[in-house]
């Protein structure tokens, strides 16, 4: 069953179509690679997804539902999480704080209720920072908590970030470059981490990530863009083997 699926979707920006009439459909529970050469429309795709772009024609459905039209807030209300290629954190917030920031969606207490500090509200606040204490120990930064984001890492920050995603309890997860700035065994642990989340929150994931031996053995299909058009759509035994895809993107 598709959980998410593209039909034509298209977005020109003036005279440059960067999403060129894609179209593909992700499975539930699956973990779905999307590659490409840079300036292929990977991320131009995800921003479609989330609204941060709208698409200038097709269709985008989550779930059967075309969400073309709907705010950012809505798609994260509905169930929809992602990452970013350039960190978006809050890095004057420790890493606790940045997590519990991301729960507000799911959080019932108004603002009066937690300034007067209603015992409602203040198991409210238990349970937000028990999650994102929780959340953080599942992307292994829970030593880390009260450490300032600012002060991580390159690859601590992109784990903190997929906790972040984690507290928006997304149905859909989309990792834009997750393990750029790690070395080889970190990338090593990001895909355990992956398929941990993925199997634990019953998750279905769309992946963007450039190293390619990390989205071959990670993941169940791949989708290739090369100048905004899809060129191949497979297991990446197939997409490996596919000759436009050689020749536009893996090289020999």
């Amino acid at each position: 069953m598709s959980i998410f699926e593209s039909r034509g979707a298209t977005r020109r920006f003036g005279g440059l179509v960067a999403v060129d009439s894609v179209s593909f459909a992700v499975e539930q529970g699956e973990i779905f690679g999307l590659i490409g050469p840079n300036g292929a429309g990977k991320t131009t795709m995800f921003n479609l997804i989330t609204a941060l772009t709208p698409p200038t024609s097709g269709q985008l459905l989550f779930q059967g539902q075309n969400i073309v039209g709907k705010q950012p807030h809505q798609i994260a209300a509905m169930g929809i999480a992602r990452t970013f290629q350039n960190i978006r954190l809050f890095g004057n917030l420790s890493a606790l704080e940045n997590v519990k920031v991301a729960q507000h969606t799911h959080t019932h207490a108004n603002v009066f209720a937690g300034i007067l500090g209603t015992p409602g509200a203040r198991e409210e606040a238990r349970r937000v920072e028990a999650k994102a204490r929780e959340l953080l120990r599942l992307v292994g930064l829970g030593e880390s908590a009260d450490e300032k984001a600012k002060n991580f890492s390159y690859g601590d920050q992109r784990r903190l970030e997929i906790a972040r995603a984690l507290a928006l309890e997304p149905k859909l997860l989309l990792l834009d470059e997750p393990g750029a700035g790690m070395n080889p065994n970190e990338k090593g642990i990001l895909s355990d981490l992956i398929r941990q989340i993925r199997d634990q929150f019953n998750l279905t994931i769309i992946l963007i990530e450039h190293h390619v031996p990390l989205v071959m053995g990670l993941c169940d299909r791949i989708a290739v863009l090369n100048f905004g058009q899809l060129i191949a759509l497979g297991k990446p035994a197939e997409v490996q083997s596919d000759p436009a895809v050689i020749d536009a993107y893996l090289g020999d």
